[in-house]
This record gives structure tokens, sequence and C-alpha cells, in this order.
């Protein structure tokens, strides 16, 4: 019995291997479109006096990490005319008497604060229905406020929608790790494991979803799926914006820009219920993607074939399975992290994309046991993809 339970093991690990193999081609192909894509995007990027005025909605909560270079380098953008909106749901939020301090410093740029205290389930889809009410802009870009971007930003994120088929563009992101080891674990699945799987989707179907750090739309592509109100409940508001926006006959836009997501998870804790959070609302929104993602992973496979070939006295085998593992990640890290997002990390240390897939895969699994976690102060509840409950941890005490 034991020996047809190890044969089992190392014909799941043969599977995965090669599972992984296939993912890692589709990643090449959708790197190959991502840079095609990114050198059209380039050429097509019109003069001063034919980019439009634009609106950047950015909800902040509290003093996160480098938070005062992060909302600095959006008064730093080159472009012709631009507004910032900032909103928090309570007026003593320090984050606004940063946002306060930083503008005061570039006086010539508008900038607007907005007390958006509402009770729609999730707190920041309200800050961005606020902002979106009072935008003087058609163009409304949102970013969040551990987003980091360069002058070009806006000049590269904004003129694919001036094609009025286009409903919404948004960004990859890498990685900015400011806190560590565990925190290191985190970016580099932004930087490598996120983007694979997007550029992957945008190659066998295009994109049908948004990505949470940054997402471009007009006004009129947002009031056509009844505003940010159609959002109110959904924990992945960000997945649903584009593909409600697809569904309403608009196409959805990948953008050559990359974006630094500042990472701040200084301890195991911290890290885990981050990961296990963005997990379970993927496993919600796609879950036919998600529960396909089981079989993307390389080194758990390689580890269980590795020890099950042993245990079978094939060690030759096991050293195989594991060795293509360990070059399939690898590879994958160079290929995405380096080529699409030039993420240094993967320069410095590219051992540790092997060790974060085995902690993805850990995440990935854990993300079908559990329901109910803690985001920022509130704990929430989760029917589907929806919120069913949202309580801040003062009101549980």
């Amino acid at each position: 019995m034991i020996q047809l339970i190890l044969y089992f093991v190392l014909g799941v690990a043969v599977v995965g291997t090669l599972s992984s193999a296939v993912f890692l081609g589709l990643a090449v192909l959708g790197v190959i479109r991502f840079h095609a894509d990114a050198r059209k995007q380039l050429r097509s990027i019109p003069d001063d006096a034919h980019l439009p005025p634009v609106s950047v909605l950015k909800p902040v909560h509290g003093l996160e990490a480098q938070l005062k270079e992060n909302i600095e380098s959006f008064f730093r953008q080159d472009y012709p005319n631009f507004e910032i909106l900032f909103a928090a749901d309570r007026a003593d939020d320090p984050a606004l008497e940063v946002a306060r301090e930083v503008s005061t410093r570039y006086p010539h740029i508008r900038a607007r604060i907005l007390l958006a205290a509402g009770s729609w389930p999730n707190p920041v889809v309200y800050s961005f229905h606020c902002m979106a009410e009072a935008a003087a802009h058609e163009m409304l870009v949102t970013a969040d406020s551990d987003v980091e971007v360069d002058p070009r930003y806006l000049r590269e994120i904004v003129p694919p929608l001036l094609d009025p088929k286009v409903g919404m563009v948004t960004c990859v992101y890498r990685g900015k790790n400011v806190a560590g080891f565990f925190s290191g674990l985190t970016a580099i699945g932004m930087s490598v494991e996120m983007t694979a799987g997007v550029l992957v989707a945008n190659l066998l179907e295009g994109m049908k979803f948004g990505l949470g750090p940054t997402t471009v739309v007009r006004k009129d592509s947002l009031a056509s799926i009844g505003g940010y109100a159609a959002l109110q409940d959904y924990m992945a508001y960000d997945f649903t914006i584009g593909n409600l926006i697809e569904k309403a006959g608009y196409r959805v836009v990948l953008s050559s820009y990359v974006i630094n997501h500042v990472v701040n998870q200084k301890s195991f804790l911290h890290m885990w219920q981050n990961q296990l959070r963005w997990a379970q609302t993927t496993r919600y929104s796609r879950p036919k993607g998600h529960l396909g993602t089981g079989l993307i992973f390389a080194m758990p496979y390689g580890l269980f074939g590795f020890l099950a070939a042993g245990l079978l006295k094939h060690w030759s085998l096991g050293a195989i399975l594991l060795g293509v593992a360990v070059l399939n990640r690898l590879v994958e890290a160079w290929l995405v992290g380096w080529t699409v997002v030039r993420d240094a990390a993967i320069r410095r240390a590219p051992w540790l994309y092997p060790l974060r897939d085995l902690l993805g895969f850990a995440v990935w699994f854990a993300s079908y046991l559990k329901l109910r976690y803690v985001w920022r102060d509130s704990r929430f509840e989760l029917k589907g993809a929806r919120i069913t409950l949202r309580q801040r941890s003062s009101d549980s005490q």
C-alpha cells in the first residue's frame, strides 16, 4: 500500500512538472506579446496638445511605509494638465496631513482632500465614488497609496483611452520591498508570479479584469456599469470593474508601464494574512482559474517527486524532477521579473523565487480552508465574491 501511495505521489509530481513547464511556455509567449504591445503603445503617445486632462483619485489610510515619497511621485508627473484628489474615511487620518504637506510644495498642481465616511461594505470603493463625483475631468486614474511612479506614468497610461472602444487601462507592477525577508517574498511574488499570470491571461483571452494598484477609466465607460456603486460590496473591486467594463462592450488594455508596489510586511503572520486575503479574493473572482493555478507551481511537484522517487529507490529520477523544477522557476524569474518588470531583486537573489513558489502553493492550498480575514482595521467575511460582513476591530472589543 505504501508503495502504491508513493507511485501515486510520483505520478502527481510528473504531471505537475509537465503542467508548470507548459505554463512557462505560455509565459514566454505572453512576454513576447507584452513587449510587442509596449512598442506600439510607446510609439502612439501624442504630444502635449492632444493629451486629455486627468483626475487622479487616491484613497489613503494611515501612515503607510514610504507614504510621503509615494504621494510626491504623483505630483512630479510630466503631464500638461492633471489634478489629484485624496480621500479618507476619517477626518483625523494622519495620511491626510501628509497629503496636505506634500501638496503645499506643489502649488501649481490642483489638489483636493475629501472625507469619504460612508457605509458601503468596501470603504475604498466608496472613496473612489466620492472622488469620481468631485473630479473635474473625464479621465479618472485610480492609484493606491502604496504605489510609487516615475514622471512618465500619466503620459504612458492615459493615451490608450483616447480610443473610444477602450474602456479601461491597467498596469502590472513590481514589488518594492522596504521591510525585510518576509516582505521580500511577497514583493518577488508580485513581480514574477502575479505578472506571469496576468501575461498568460492576456495572451489566452485578453484582459477581462483590472489590477488594483492602478486603473484608468473614462466617466462614460464607468457609467456604463452603473458607476462605483456597482462595486460597493465586492472585495476584488479591481478585478470586477475590468470584468464589468469588458462585458459592457469595451476593451481593457494592459499598459506597458510598470509601477512600484511598496511592500511593508515585517512578520511572517502579516505576510501570510495578506497573501491569504489576495488568494481568497482570486478564488471567488476567478474560481476556475484559481483552481487551475494549483498546476502552475513547480517547486512543490519537484520536491514531491524527489522524495517519492527517492523512497522508491529512483534517486536519479527524483533529482531530475527537482532540478527541472528549480530551473523552471529561475527561468520564469528572469524572463518575467527582469525582462518585463525590471525587478533588481531578481538579479541580486534569484533563489528567492523558488522559495516563493513553495509559499505560493501553500497559500493557494490554504485559500480553500478559510473564509474570514482581517484587512486594515476591519474583519471581513465573504459570500462568494461579495462582502457580507465588515466589522471594525474596535467594534468587536
